[in-house]
């Protein structure tokens, strides 16, 4: 959002701890606060002279150019003429070229600027920079005229670069937490940060208001939004929590005149909100997403699509819609001729009639993407045969005659498939375009070990697979052998699972080391496992070096685990596994040891969520853990046995925290010892330990017990006044 962790706009006045004002002939670059921040005064000293209004030299850009560290995403810099060359702007990017930024300023790879300056880049080896010297992910610098500050607590940057070009350059800028940085220098970077923002994403609703969001940023073409925590996913949050869209929606429909991508996320949206939505936003919105949302009906689904006729992407998948009818589906056979992307995957509509999917086939010509409901999969024929830039399709589903299936013909550019409830005697309609397949998901096939491991023989290409664990280690020996370009693995538990074990459905250190060595290339991986091993965990962290969200639950079915705790294994893979920005771990008590646990927070330092499950011995692991982890902002936890004062002290000592959720902790009657986090613009809530019925493993309802919740995160916005009996707000007026 660019505001600061004490609620404050992040403009440069406020810097300094509000030391003096701008001066009339330049402005204030702030260095002091943390050695995280953008430029190191004193190395910057040991390098440049110091000299009033000196312009810069030759050797300066140099130092600029090579001191930066390969971490740093861009750098853009302005010189005056001197030395004969002409004003340029130069930009580095990741070392990569980029694109041409503005006239008469030129935009250059590292060895062109190293040529044009005449100096080689390996003198760097020369600079001996101060280990305080470093930056964040983004760092712009403009010289023109610098002068270092005595005190070395600022430094005067002149206003020499034009606006112009300023606003070219920040539109290469679209990372989210680069476009944060930039807001952060000044308040005029803050103010065309604000105007130029395309996206935004709110990680959690209540932490600012739509009314803040529409006075920072006027312009947003797309905005998500997120509300319930994400451990509803799993049933652990009251479906009443909260997470109401309708503020939201109505700021939208007066405000947001240029937006045409919306995304829920987890939110309750009501009929009239849609309604609303479709009324204020019909001619424009382009995209629209309720992902994993409940509240609404098909009634609510037919304002957007009779409105909504420029609509490229409708997403619903796993949301728990009321059905009326199929009449939705149908207004959009009838309007829509633009339609890219429809996904009502997972969400048990039953009334939809494939004529309408083959009339949307016909009139979209550039449809790509179509995930649907149960629906026989002998009356999509037509739709196929329609639909000839489809190349991903989820859903459908098989009768039991599985030799009529043979007269199904798949579009040619078909590459992405998840077909529900396929067994071993449907699997050959596949088999001939598998080698064309980059993702395949088998969550809801009906397929053993043996059937896992024939298909993947066929689909040498594949860059993503979904499964459960039925697909075994010899499953995954098989994929480690046959699918060297994976980039995206996850293997979900099973509810057959204790029907799979005698026949090798289950995943363990072996399945894991096989990966590890075969799949070089993984970038994320999500494994529920019966059994673990050091070693398996050190042989991630030796081969997957390109690995950024590794999720790892061990299983409670197996008495008996071949080694704890993992401590030197967890220690390896984050050691090794550098890119690591989410990592999940939820293990078994006596898993991991507190030493294991400060192993974690020494060797993440660019982890930004994390997950852990049943880890540590004591409260002084997790206080151990808590001095580590710089970069962790969202921390989940379930199952530990820490006390209240020390997940207090612990988000305390969490300097990047934002967002803290915990079930299953040492909870107190009175709650007394959380007084030690509450702190300004910090909301905590508390949901009581309550009893659930759920359906068992065989149908039947059974009652749980869940254990109580925290749940602790930054706000503008103060304390919600939406809460359910549910949920209890907590603060110091609480003990009162």
């Amino acid at each position: 959002m660019g505001w600061n962790r004490d609620g404050t706009s992040n403009d440069g006045d406020q810097h300094n701890g509000g030391k003096s004002a701008l001066p009339s002939n330049g402005r204030w670059l702030p260095v002091e606060h943390t050695e995280s921040d953008y430029i190191g005064t004193r190395a910057l000293t040991n390098q440049i002279h110091a000299d009033t209004c000196r312009e810069s030299a030759t050797t300066d850009v140099k130092f600029i150019l090579t001191g930066i560290p390969c971490s740093c995403k861009i750098c853009a810099i302005q010189t005056k003429p001197a030395r004969g060359i002409e004003n340029h702007l130069w930009m580095v990017s990741r070392c990569e070229l980029v694109e041409k930024a503005y006239d008469p300023f030129s935009v250059f790879r590292p060895s062109q600027i190293a040529s044009e300056l005449h100096f080689p880049l390996s003198d760097s080896a020369k600079l001996s920079i101060s280990p305080k010297f470093v930056f964040r992910s983004l760092v712009i610098l403009e010289l023109n005229y610098l002068t270092v500050m005595e005190d070395a607590k600022a430094i005067k940057i002149d206003d020499g670069m034009p606006e112009t070009v300023f606003g070219l350059v920040i539109n290469h800028i679209h990372d989210q937490r680069d476009r944060d940085a930039i807001s952060l220098v000044c308040r005029r970077w803050f103010e065309i940060d604000g105007l130029s923002r395309e996206h935004v994403t709110v990680a959690l609703s209540y932490t600012t208001t739509p009314q803040m969001l529409r006075r920072r940023f006027q312009n947003l073409i797309s905005l998500k939004l997120k509300a319930k925590p994400r451990a509803a996913m799993f049933n652990l949050i009251p479906e009443d929590w909260g997470g109401y869209v309708t503020p939201w929606v109505e700021e939208i429909a007066r405000s947001f005149s240029c937006l045409k991508e919306l995304h829920f996320r987890r939110m309750i949206v009501r009929d009239s909100d849609l309604e609303l939505l479709a009324q204020s936003r019909g001619p424009l919105l382009e995209s629209l997403k309720l992902d994993k949302c409940s509240g609404f009906s098909t009634d609510g689904l037919l304002h957007i699509t009779r409105s909504c006729k420029k609509l490229k992407t409708l997403f619903l998948e796993e949301s728990s819609i009321i059905e009326r009818d199929g009449e939705w589906l149908h207004e959009l056979a009838l309007n829509n001729t633009v339609l890219e992307t429809l996904n009502f995957y997972m969400t048990y509509l039953v009334n939809v009639r494939f004529e309408d999917l083959e009339r949307i086939a016909r009139n979209c010509r550039g449809l790509v993407s179509v995930k649907i409901s149960e629906c026989e999969l002998l009356d999509l024929v037509g739709f196929f045969r329609a639909a000839a830039a489809l190349e991903e399709f989820g859903g459908g589903s098989f009768s039991e005659q599985p030799e009529r299936y043979s007269s199904v013909s798949f579009p040619p550019k078909l590459c992405r498939l998840g077909l529900t409830y396929m067994g071993q005697n449907e699997m050959p309609i596949i088999f001939p375009f598998a080698s064309l397949l980059r993702r395949l998901d088998l969550l809801y096939a009906l397929l053993d070990t043996e059937d896992h491991c024939l298909l993947i023989q066929k689909c040498p290409n594949l860059e993503v697979i979904e499964t459960r664990n039925v697909i075994g280690d010899r499953g995954l020996e098989v994929l480690a052998r046959s699918c060297k370009r994976l980039k995206r693995l996850r293997i979900e538990r099973g509810a057959d699972e204790q029907g799979m074990e005698d026949e090798g459905g289950v995943v363990s250190h072996r399945g894991l080391i096989a990966l590890a060595q075969g799949c070089l290339e993984l970038e994320y991986m999500a494994v529920y496992v019966s059994d673990i091993t050091n070693a398996s965990l050190e042989c991630i962290g030796t081969n997957l070096k390109n690995l950024c969200d590794f999720r790892l639950v061990l299983l409670d079915r197996e008495d008996r685990v071949s080694e704890l705790p993992l401590d030197n294994g967890v220690r390896a893979l984050l050691q090794g596994c550098c890119k690591l920005r989410r990592f999940a771990l939820y293990l078994r008590p006596g898993g991991l040891s507190d030493v294991g646990l400060g192993y974690i927070g020494r060797y993440s330092p660019n982890v930004r969520w994390m997950l852990l499950g049943s880890v540590g011995e004591t409260d002084a692991g997790l206080l151990e853990f808590s001095r580590g982890c710089p970069s962790l902002q969202k921390l989940e936890m379930r199952c530990c046995c820490f006390s209240e004062y020390a997940l207090a002290i612990a988000a305390l000592q969490l300097t990047s925290l934002r967002y803290l959720w915990v079930q299953g902790y040492r909870a107190s009657e009175t709650g007394h010892d959380l007084l030690a986090m509450v702190h300004p613009f910090w909301n905590i809530e508390l949901i009581p330990s309550r009893q659930v019925v759920v359906n068992g493993q065989l149908g039947e309802q059974v009652v749980v017990e869940h254990p109580a919740h925290i749940l602790a995160y930054y706000s503008l916005a103060g304390q919600r006044t939406d809460f359910p009996d549910t949920v209890v707000p907590f603060g110091s007026s609480s003990l009162a």
